[in-house]
C-alpha cells in the first residue's frame, strides 16, 4: 500500500530533502574553504607582482577608508615609495568590479589588473583581456581618467560604456588615493 499524499508527508519529505541538501553544501564547503582561500591569495599576489615594476620591498597590506579603496601595498626602495598597487572596487554593469591597480608616486598609471568581476561574456568582460586595447590605454597613463564619451581620454569598449566607465572609475579612485597619501599613509 502506497503512502497518502498529503500535506503532513509532503513537508516531512521536503524538510528531509533540504536537510540533506543542507549537509551536503556544508561539508563541500568545509572541504573547499582552504582551497578557496589559498586561490584567492595566490591571484592577489599574481595580480600585485603584475601591476608593480620589478625590484624594491613590498609592505603588508594597508587599509583605508577611501571610497571604493579595500587595501593598499607600497613598493618602496631605500625607504622612499616607488610604486603603490591599489585594491579597487566598483560597480560595474553586471555587479562589483575589483581592480589591482598599480600607480607610481607622481600618479601615472603603472598598469591595471582584474580580480573579479561579473560583466557580460563578450562585451563587458573583455575589460580582462590583458592585451586589448582597453587595457593597453591605461599603462604610463597620466592625464584625465574619463571615458572619452564623457570627456575624457580613455576609449571604451564597444557597446560596454557602463563597464568601461566602472574600470576607469577605479582606476581613478586607485590614483586619487596615491596622490593623497602622505609618505605611503593614508590620510584619514
Amino acid at each position: 500500500m502506497a503512502a497518502q499524499s498529503n500535506l503532513r508527508n509532503m513537508l516531512l519529505c521536503l524538510t528531509g530533502v533540504c536537510l540533506v541538501c543542507a549537509s551536503l553544501l556544508g561539508a563541500v564547503n568545509a572541504v573547499t574553504k582552504d582551497i578557496i582561500a589559498q586561490t584567492a591569495h595566490k591571484n592577489l599576489v599574481a595580480s600585485i607582482a603584475a601591476v608593480l615594476p620589478e625590484g624594491g620591498e613590498l609592505s603588508e597590506s594597508q587599509a583605508c577608508d577611501a571610497p571604493g579603496i579595500g587595501e593598499y601595498y607600497v613598493l618602496s626602495s631605500e625607504g622612499a615609495p616607488i610604486a603603490y598597487a591599489v585594491k579597487s572596487t566598483t560597480n560595474g554593469f553586471g555587479g562589483a568590479l575589483t581592480l589591482m591597480v598599480g600607480v607610481l608616486p607622481d600618479g601615472t598609471v603603472y598598469n591595471t589588473s582584474v580580480l573579479e568581476h561579473t560583466e557580460t561574456p563578450g562585451l563587458g568582460a573583455k575589460c580582462t583581456e590583458e592585451e586589448s586595447h582597453f587595457r593597453a590605454q591605461f599603462k604610463g597613463f597620466k592625464g584625465a581618467l574619463k571615458v572619452t564619451k564623457d570627456g575624457g581620454e580613455i576609449d571604451a569598449i564597444t557597446a560596454s560604456t557602463i563597464t568601461s566607465r566602472a574600470f576607469t572609475l577605479a582606476v581613478k579612485q586607485a590614483v586619487d588615493l596615491v596622490q593623497s597619501l602622505n609618505g605611503g599613509q593614508c590620510n584619514e
